[in-house]
């Protein structure tokens, strides 16, 4: 059979983004919002987006940065935290400002400090959000120090994520940046209420990749890549057209300092190519026609939202990823041009272009 070259799917969305605010913001927002509809937006900025009028000013934010008519829809989620109020995650999603909220436990990833110390802490707005059928998104890491740390997801869905959903069974709960092949297993066998998003870099690396030529701090980011096994398994996953899995790229952008230090910061800027990335792992595993699925349908069907009526094309045409994320002529007040972040892919080449949109 003759190769597929072009290839026709629903503009897709980006159940997990971070677009940073300020400066940053400014320069990664038009990678997200040149071809996905959607995006559900991190809270974990400083402070943290925990009120209905934090919120609203950061969609603000995003949607002045947007060219017009330009069609893209931020969808913005309530950042957890040991002492929030349910009435206050409850008003913002009933006024339309709060898509989910987000459970970051405490200290296991990028600003992520005034995250839950304790399940048992917030019981209460967990209910909450299980009477209104508020999707609740799960950085699924324990942070225990005696914990390995390619360990921490598998343990995570042991010790946490099975009981709390015995304890709110019509919760609705999305597992979020998906490593394991433990997580796979857990989320395919569970009903519908359980999904799971899957990145492009976790597609595509395993953790040999940090090492190979040196060490890569580009490639590091949480939960960190996992053996090769586990990779075949996300691959798997993404491809078997289960809607319980989709899209969510995770690109989180940062300063070149900040992956540069003795102490980089966990995170990989992938929106620019994202949907290129993931096309080149559906063809590679003879599964384009289940791309769409994937990046397009099974999520808004979960978060109980419209399809996309718009189309995006695809095409087989080759295309060097750039070293660097270009910012506009004149450049953007704040951010130094050698802060910008580096593109996952760079200078690699990709099978596959997105078709001018």
């Amino acid at each position: 059979m003759k190769p597929l070259d072009r290839l026709v799917i629903r503009r897709p969305d980006d159940w997990h983004v971070h677009l940073r605010d300020g400066a940053m913001l400014e320069a990664v927002l038009s990678a997200t919002a040149r071809v996905f509809a959607r995006a559900v937006v991190m809270p974990n900025l400083r402070p943290p987006i925990t009120t209905v009028e934090a919120a609203r000013g950061y969609r603000q934010r995003i949607e002045s940065l947007l060219p017009e008519n330009n069609g893209f829809t931020p969808l913005m989620t309530a950042y957890l935290t040991d002492d929030l109020d349910p009435g206050e995650v409850e008003r913002g999603f009933f006024e339309g400002v709060f898509a989910a909220a987000k459970l970051y436990p405490a200290n296991a990833t990028t600003n992520s400090a005034a995250g839950v110390s304790d399940l048992v802490l917030i019981a209460p707005l967990l209910e909450r959000m299980e009477a209104i059928k508020m999707p609740l998104l799960i950085h699924g890491e324990v942070t225990d120090p005696d914990v390995d740390v390619f360990d921490r997801e598998a343990v995570f869905i042991e010790r946490h994520l099975i009981p709390l959903r015995e304890r709110h069974p019509e919760l609705r709960i999305v597992l979020e940046h998906i490593t394991t092949e433990d997580a796979v297993d857990y989320v395919s066998d569970c009903d519908e209420l359980l999904a799971a998003t899957i990145t492009p870099h976790h597609l595509h690396l395993n953790r040999n990749s940090m090492f190979v030529g040196g060490l890569k701090s580009d490639f590091y980011c949480l939960p960190v890549v996992k053996r090769e096994c586990h990779r075949r398994a996300l691959v798997k996953a993404a491809t078997s057209g289960l809607p319980c899995f989709f899209l969510g790229t995770d690109s989180a952008p940062h300063p070149r300092s900040g992956k540069e230090s003795a102490c980089g910061c966990a995170g990989i800027f992938n929106a620019m190519h994202a949907i290129e990335s993931y096309a080149a792992v559906f063809d590679q595993e003879g599964a384009l026609d289940r791309l769409e699925g994937f990046a397009s349908e099974f999520g808004p069907r979960f978060y109980g939202l419209p399809l996309n009526t718009e189309k995006v094309t695809l095409l087989r045409q080759p295309q060097i990823v750039p070293h660097l994320l270009n910012l506009p002529e004149g450049g953007i007040e704040g951010l130094d041009p050698g802060e910008v972040p580096v593109h996952f892919h760079s200078g690699e080449t990709l099978a596959w272009s997105l078709e001018s949109v």
